[in-house]
């Protein structure tokens, strides 16, 4: 016992020691970065037609044996070479540009496709560079093309969501079809997003609806009574805080705060039938969800189909290019961000411990 004592006590110091020198690297870390160069961040594009075909050919050539490779390879090189050969008659027999054409007007009219991925958490923190993509995306995109956005969204807090949604109207203000894919959910803020797209591609069960206003906060108001502790709180304004978590809250207060919510409701469903008019409003404006199946029932969506299919289909006669907005994260950055991520891992196992009967 007295060995394992010892043990456990040199173990603590170890444990001690290592969590020391850990701090004093993060801090250090940390105070050289603030004299550094941020980085604001940059776009990256990638052309997913040569993300199928590299596919493709990788498996087609683990398929073949080598004779029926030499010979596919023979054929290949003959096709694109006389594929070549085509494109640049083709290019001499085209009129020269006037000098007032742009660059723009004189390129191939092949239909152009811009794929965009949005997650959304409760404060729809991506909506930053959400906000990057499309500015660059617009920079040369035109009615002849198309934006793809791949939502993922279980919605949260209204204004947030309403920068999102304001963001991809302005895709659609320029006359340049939007499309949706919502692949596993876009519900509440997430479908708030979704509506503003010309056409929305669901997965047969994908989640959407919730077209709804949901606040709640605890009080502890007995609780510090019981311990005889005052909590005080002084307003400017009849209305200026409502309801409080330490407070006594006044039936006036509820009531406004329910009010509010109640016009917040009113303002999200003006909002869908604004931008999706097809649907009745009083039938799916009542918190509920639909599974993408169901919601095309109710006009939730156009379309069922996967982000993917929807893509694939179209390799072969447009042009597709995945936009992202990225930088890098410093040493701190990292190590929050994995904690950060970790917590989410734990709360969302826990949420769906508590709901998974819901859906089975």
């Amino acid at each position: 016992m007295e060995f394992l004592a010892e043990y456990g006590l040199f173990l603590a110091k170890v444990v001690t020691f290592v969590a020391a020198i850990l701090v004093v690297v993060v801090v250090a870390v940390s105070l050289g970065g603030r004299n550094k160069k941020s980085d604001k961040g940059h776009i990256e594009v990638t052309k997913l037609n040569e993300k199928f075909d590299h596919m493709r050919d990788t498996l087609r050539d683990a398929m073949m044996d080598d004779d029926a490779y030499k010979e596919f390879e023979k054929a290949e090189k003959k096709r694109r070479k006389e594929e070549k050969a085509e494109k640049k008659k083709a290019a001499k027999e085209t009129a020269k540009p006037t000098a007032d054409a742009t660059t723009d007007e004189v390129v191939a009219d092949k239909k152009r496709i811009f794929v965009l991925d949005f997650y959304g958490d409760i404060k729809a923190s991506e909506v930053d560079s959400l906000r990057e993509e499309i500015s660059t995306v617009l920079t040369l995109a035109k009615p002849t093309d198309e934006v793809v956005v791949k939502v993922e969204s279980g919605g949260g807090m209204v204004h947030s969501y309403g920068l999102a949604s304001s963001q991809l109207t302005r895709i659609t203000n320029k006359n340049i079809p939007l499309t949706i894919c919502v692949d596993k959910v876009a519900a509440s803020g997430g479908y708030m997003m979704a509506c503003v797209a010309n056409k929305i591609v669901a997965a047969p069960f994908a989640i959407l609806g919730s077209i709804g206003v949901v606040a709640q906060l605890p009080n502890f108001h007995k609780l510090l009574k019981k311990n005889d502790i005052d909590y005080e709180m002084f307003t400017a304004g009849e209305y200026k805080r409502t309801v409080t978590m330490f407070g006594e809250n006044t039936d006036k207060g509820r009531a406004k705060f329910v009010e509010e919510l109640e016009d917040t409701h009113v303002l999200f469903k003006e909002f869908v039938s604004e931008h999706r008019p097809q649907v009745d409003v009083v039938k799916v404006a009542t918190g509920e969800v639909w599974f993408g199946r169901r919601a095309k029932d109710v006009n939730l969506i156009d379309e069922i189909q996967t982000s993917d299919e929807y893509l694939f289909a179209q390799a072969e006669t447009a042009d597709i290019f995945e936009v992202e907005f990225t930088y890098k994260k410093s040493l701190p950055e990292k190590l929050g961000f994995a904690a950060q991520a970790a917590v989410d891992r734990l709360l969302m196992t826990w949420w769906e411990r508590l709901n998974i009967s819901r859906w089975f």
